[in-house]
């Protein structure tokens, strides 16, 4: 033990799954501190190779691994060694006492679980035995005895520690073990989460949907400039294991002098999420404040993106514009005409770039493949004040298409109503969209009262809306807002139905000649 809290190391236990770097690290501990090292297995066979002096721990502790090497290190000599604490005079009686010494190094990773059961095609009982027991033993008892014992978790902080014992005579400080300390217990933490969330879904045969605790775990993947506005702090959280397919919280940056913001996550999370409704078309949404203000789907990317945009070209300056192709040069050319915050693709071409590149501040983001992304159900989260809600995700469309007016909608009003039934489930309610078969032309958002969001859809519209379908959200409670809507031009009307006065709504499409389908499905978002 030397002054000021520090600990000089003289014996470490060296067991880890990524090798990385531990011959190096292992045989600058010894030549250069004269560091005991003890070790297992592989780790043990990989130091004697590179010259470096190692006890095996089956001699250091006299007793042998068992069971195909699943008993090795639970062991009162090892984590005795561990455990004791250095300054109370009983812990070193009876490690006296029982032959156990000090061990004030611990150099453990864990089994490549996540590696692992990434495979798509992992058999459980393969999963189950990259489960380690030994290792997160030895990390947590580490860990806990900071005071006395260093734990090393990452093979990044082996060059610093060699560093600091060459700068502290052999020690190592409290605030480094400290750090390490942190580091390991976040270390074992990610672990069992992963474990508990591929378990949850091997089990899900027999698992609750809902179970007590929440089948989801998170890790800080970056600091975020601000939050919703500059006087609130945020970060970014990945889940873990890592989502699969296209998402913000896995976005590459290619290019933007401010980082990504919270607002922008938001955005592009909503803009992603309703362009996955179009994965058999070219397609581009531009969303502002977690509304969509543009959808358009086109023979090629410049095209949706220009239809997209014509929606409501004010509300779009500004906002986040996500496409579901690689960006080329004549549509990159198209998006800095008008100030964007965010572009979101799949990837985008050389000649893309060197076109954004003269807009320094604007913010690229790579997300990988949308189209072929696979779009499973999910749970998805919110926080409250004190809690935490969950529920399934929006997966559903209709689950009927009855024609409840005298007159049948055309194929291009299916079409149309179509289209704006995937826009209205991704946009905040009371919602109202106008759209024809392959764009939109009027969006009316958040508003408290039904006929209000069919007047805004109409007032924002910037082209003729006679032809036009329309979606609602969530049904008609009187007949204003369908009167509304035929006084736009607008000619056929998707809801869910269910309202007490659903005849007298029915009765004012007849009135007008609209053609009205029930949906049976309410797309609130709130």
């Amino acid at each position: 033990m030397g002054g000021s809290g520090n600990v000089s190391v003289k014996r470490a236990l060296v067991s880890v799954s990524d090798k990385a770097g531990i011959a190096e690290f292992a045989g600058a501990l010894q030549s250069g501190f004269g560091v005991e090292i003890i070790s297992t297995g592989g780790t043990a066979k990989e130091l004697k190779s590179a010259g470096v002096k190692v006890e095996d721990v089956s001699d250091y502790t006299g007793f042998p691994e068992m069971m195909g090497g699943r008993v090795k290190t639970l062991h009162p000599r090892i984590h005795g060694g561990i455990l004791a604490r250095r300054a109370n005079p009983g812990d070193a009686r009876e490690a006296a006492e029982r032959g156990i010494g000090f061990i004030d190094l611990v150099a453990v990773n864990l089994y490549p679980f996540e590696k692992t059961v990434a495979s798509p095609h992992v058999a459980l009982a393969d999963a189950v035995e990259q489960i380690d027991i030994g290792g997160p033993s030895m990390v947590r008892s580490a860990a806990k005895n900071f005071e006395s014992v260093a734990v090393v978790t990452n093979p990044s902080s082996y060059a610093g520690i060699i560093a600091e014992l060459k700068s502290n005579s052999g020690a190592l400080s409290l605030e480094t073990r400290k750090r390490l300390a942190l580091e390991a217990f976040a270390h074992t933490a990610r672990y069992d989460a992963a474990i508990s969330n591929y378990l949850y879904s091997a089990f899900s045969g027999t698992a609750e949907k809902f179970p007590r605790f929440p089948p989801f775990s998170f890790e800080k993947a970056a600091e975020l400039r601000y939050g919703e506005n500059p006087h609130q702090q945020a970060a970014l959280y990945q889940s873990i294991p890592r989502a699969a397919g296209p998402c913000m919280a896995n976005a590459t940056q290619l290019q933007g002098g401010k980082g990504i913001s919270y607002n922008n996550v938001l955005d592009g999370d909503s803009a992603l999420g309703l362009l996955r409704e179009f994965s058999d078309s070219t397609a581009a949404v531009i969303v502002k404040h977690n509304n969509p203000c543009g959808v358009a789907t086109g023979k090629t990317l410049r095209e949706a993106f220009l239809k997209a945009r014509a929606t409501d070209p004010d509300a779009a300056f500004g906002g986040v514009v996500t496409l579901n192709e690689t960006v080329d040069g004549g549509t990159a050319g198209e998006i800095i005409t008008q100030l964007t915050d965010v572009i979101v693709a799949p990837d985008y071409s050389p000649e893309a770039l060197r076109v954004f590149a003269q807009k320094r501040n604007l913010r690229i983001m790579r997300v990988g493949e949308i189209k072929a992304a696979e779009r499973k159900p999910r749970l998805e989260c919110r926080s409250v004040v004190g809690g935490l809600l969950v529920q399934d995700s929006d997966g559903l469309l209709w689950n009927e298409f009855k024609v409840v007016t005298r007159r049948a909608p055309t194929k291009e009003e299916i079409e149309g109503l179509e289209f704006a039934l995937k826009v209205c489930k991704h946009t905040k309610s009371n919602s109202i969209i106008y759209a024809f078969s392959d764009r939109t032309v009027g969006i009316g958002a958040g508003q408290m009262k039904r006929s209000d969001s069919s007047k805004l859809g109409a007032m924002k519209a910037k082209e003729s809306l006679k032809g036009a379908s329309a979606a609602s959200d969530a049904f008609f409670p009187f007949r204003d807002g369908v009167d509304v809507i035929a006084e736009t031009g607008a000619t056929a009307i998707a809801q869910p139905g269910g309202s007490i006065r659903d005849a007298e709504v029915v009765a004012a499409a007849d009135e007008h000649g609209m053609a009205m389908v029930f949906t049976g499905v309410r797309h609130f978002k709130h």
